[in-house]
């Protein structure tokens, strides 16, 4: 892919976005991981308007074929984001995508150089570290996207135009799930990068910070209060099965464990489709059956999810009250399928239940329901987020390259505001008390 440049009368772009750009946006993926590999593949289905120009990834390999697949050379490729941060600015905007413990020093570096950011949510792993980002956005006039994906779903675009004609009348509560699935919860959060608060972030933050900003968005008014309760139920050594021992291949329990390493990965490996993608983060892409084994012999993912170090809870119930009075109870828990979100909304004149892809509208007048599929293409809402990765990518991509600073939904007032209700859910969860905002 060709490299884009550029001279004194072409400058990198600013936050002045109201006037379209003449040749395409040049990016930078810090954090060549699933997700910012996943932004790369979107924006580079746009070549006219975008192109990956550099790349700052730690792991060789993954930096070596990420960069092999979008043409960048030696000199554009960085051990990790503090050696692109020493030089001066080389692209438009930075993709951040880094480790959550790294996300406001690498973001408040980045913005300072003058890079427009795209950063993977959280926003960071602390309220302290998402004003600090606040702060360097605002004085360099960034054009920030925190990458709540779930705002920019044609879902839930045509959730909240129906709720904007009046399809239910006005929101008096809402119910809301999100089934996190047993595979998911133990690969991830059991196993995996995100399984202890100090080297991630509380699950409420790292996985379901995009629930509470999209019921924000939702209901369109501030929280007022909130309260929470949850903890770690069930992955615990005390609840270890008789005769579990430390790593799932050496355990003669391997066939009747529900989460037993072994059968997890190997079958996705086999099988294909979604599970196929952990299998895939276990051995670092190496598809086959002896680097799965091999990872589950030594690695974080052959663990047993009796005998980790985890310490994230695993289920958590959280309340909200609005200004205006409207209400939201959210649940997520790892107790379920691999399945989309829940969500009922009551109204004034009617029922909105929804599933991620179908809405069904309940009118109390006629006695009717509506359906509408919002994804007629068939595809699951598990793909790409239900196409909220595309979604936020090409709103992106168009808010900088097309002068539409409007198309940016998740911006730094929003997702600063819906940031600070999940850290003060997490207060009420810890203290047992409600906490005002």
């Amino acid at each position: 892919m060709t490299i884009v440049t550029t001279t004194a009368a072409e400058p990198f772009i600013t936050g002045e976005l109201r006037v379209p750009m003449t040749r395409p946006l040049s990016l930078v993926i810090v954090g060549a991981g699933a997700r910012g590999s996943a932004y790369a593949a979107l924006a580079a289905r746009r070549p006219d308007q975008a192109r990956v120009t550099a790349v700052a990834e730690p792991r060789i390999r993954v930096r070596t074929t990420f960069a092999d697949r979008y043409g960048i050379p030696d000199a554009r490729q960085f051990d990790n984001w503090r050696d692109l941060a020493q030089l001066p600015r080389m692209a438009d905007v930075a993709v951040v995508a880094v480790q959550d413990l790294d996300h406001k020093d690498a973001a408040v570096a980045l913005a300072d150089l003058g890079y427009q950011l795209l950063l993977e949510k959280p926003m960071a792993t602390s309220e302290a570290d998402c004003e600090a980002i606040a702060d360097a956005v605002r004085r360099n006039r960034t054009a920030l996207a925190i990458a709540h994906v779930m705002r920019y779903t044609p879902y839930t675009v045509a959730l909240k135009q129906l709720l904007a004609h009046g399809a239910i009348g006005d929101i008096v509560s809402i119910q809301h799930l999100e089934p996190i699935g047993y595979y998911h919860f133990v690969h991830s959060f059991v196993r995996g990068s995100w399984r202890r608060e100090d080297e991630s972030a509380f699950l409420l933050l790292a996985k379901s910070c995009h629930d509470i900003d999209w019921l924000c968005d939702i209901v369109g008014q501030p929280v007022r209060r909130v309260s929470s309760f949850g903890s770690l139920t069930h992955f615990t050594s005390s609840n270890a099965p008789a005769g579990a021992t430390d790593r799932c291949l050496t355990c003669p329990l391997t066939k009747t464990c529900v989460y037993a390493a072994p059968r997890m990965y190997l079958d996705g490996l086999r099988h294909g489709g979604a599970k196929q993608y952990y299998a895939s983060v276990v051995t670092a892409g190496e598809l086959t059956e002896d680097a799965v084994t091999a990872a589950l012999a030594d690695g974080p993912y052959g663990r047993c999810v009796y005998h980790s170090d985890n310490d994230v809870v695993d289920h958590q119930v959280v309340n909200l009250e609005f200004d205006g009075g409207t209400t939201a109870a959210f649940t997520l828990t790892a107790f379920t399928p691999l399945e989309n979100r829940r969500t009922k909304i009551f109204g004034t004149r009617g029922q909105l239940t929804g599933d991620g892809r179908h809405l069904e509208v309940y009118d109390f007048r006629t006695e009717r329901t509506t359906v509408i599929d919002t994804d007629l293409d068939g595809s699951s809402a598990a793909d790409g987020h239900a196409g909220g990765d595309a979604g936020l990518v090409n709103a992106y991509i168009d808010a900088l390259h097309g002068g539409r600073p409007d198309l940016i939904v998740s911006g730094i007032d929003a997702s600063l505001m819906s940031h600070r209700v999940v850290f003060a859910a997490e207060r009420a969860r810890r203290t047992g008390e409600v906490v005002p905002l």
